[in-house]
C-alpha cells in the first residue's frame, strides 16, 4: 500500500535553520572567482587550497584538487593532508564537510550534506554534516548524503550511495556492504 502523498505547499519554504555562514557580498565573490577560476582546467592544482584558504577553508598540506571541482562554501570545508579530490566532484557543504588526511574522492564523486523533510508541507532543509575518516576512499560517481560518516579506511565504491554510516575498514557498493 502506497503512503499518501504531502500535500506539498512550496511557496511556505523558509528555510529555517540553514545558515550560510557568510554575507552576500562574500557568497557573490566565492561564486564568481569558483566559476571564473577556481573550477577551470588552465588554473594551476597547487593554487586550489591557497585561494580556498583565502575564503575561510582550512586545508591541509599536500591537497591536490583537480579543476572541475566544485565547493559550495569553502568556509564549512576542513581538508586534511595528502587528500586527493578527482575532477568533477561536488562539495555541496550547506553544513560543515571534514575530509581526514589520506583520503581520495574521486572522479564525478558528490559529498551532499543537504537534504529536505520528506513529510514537511513547506519541504524545509534537513541538513547535516559529512565525515570522511582518514584513509577513507569515495571512489568515482559515488555519493555520500547528508550525516554521513565514512570510517577510517572505507570505501563507498564506484557509483555507490552512502545514505548511512559506512563503519571503517567496510566496502560499500551499490548492492550493499561487502
Amino acid at each position: 500500500m502506497t503512503a499518501p502523498a504531502t500535500d506539498r505547499r512550496l511557496s511556505g519554504f523558509s528555510g529555517a535553520g540553514y545558515d550560510k555562514g557568510r554575507g552576500l557580498l562574500t557568497q557573490a565573490a566565492w561564486f564568481a572567482v569558483l566559476n571564473l577560476v577556481f573550477m577551470k582546467w588552465w588554473f594551476p592544482p597547487r593554487l586550489r587550497p591557497p585561494l580556498l584558504r583565502a575564503f575561510g577553508a582550512r586545508v591541509g598540506e599536500r591537497v591536490l584538487i583537480r579543476h572541475r571541482v566544485r565547493v559550495q562554501w569553502p568556509w564549512k570545508l576542513t581538508v586534511g593532508d595528502d587528500v586527493w579530490v578527482g575532477e568533477d566532484s561536488w562539495l555541496i557543504n550547506l553544513e560543515p564537510i571534514t575530509i581526514a588526511s589520506d583520503v581520495c574522492v574521486s572522479q564525478g564523486a558528490v559529498l551532499c550534506t543537504g537534504s529536505h523533510q520528506r513529510r514537511s508541507p513547506t519541504f524545509e532543509f534537513d541538513n547535516a554534516p559529512i565525515h570522511l575518516a582518514e584513509g577513507s576512499w569515495v571512489a568515482a560517481r559515488a555519493m555520500v548524503l547528508r550525516g554521513v560518516t565514512v570510517g577510517a579506511g572505507a570505501v563507498v565504491g564506484a557509483g555507490a550511495v552512502a545514505h548511512r554510516d559506512v563503519p571503517p575498514g567496510v566496502v560499500h557498493t551499490t548492492g550493499g556492504a561487502a
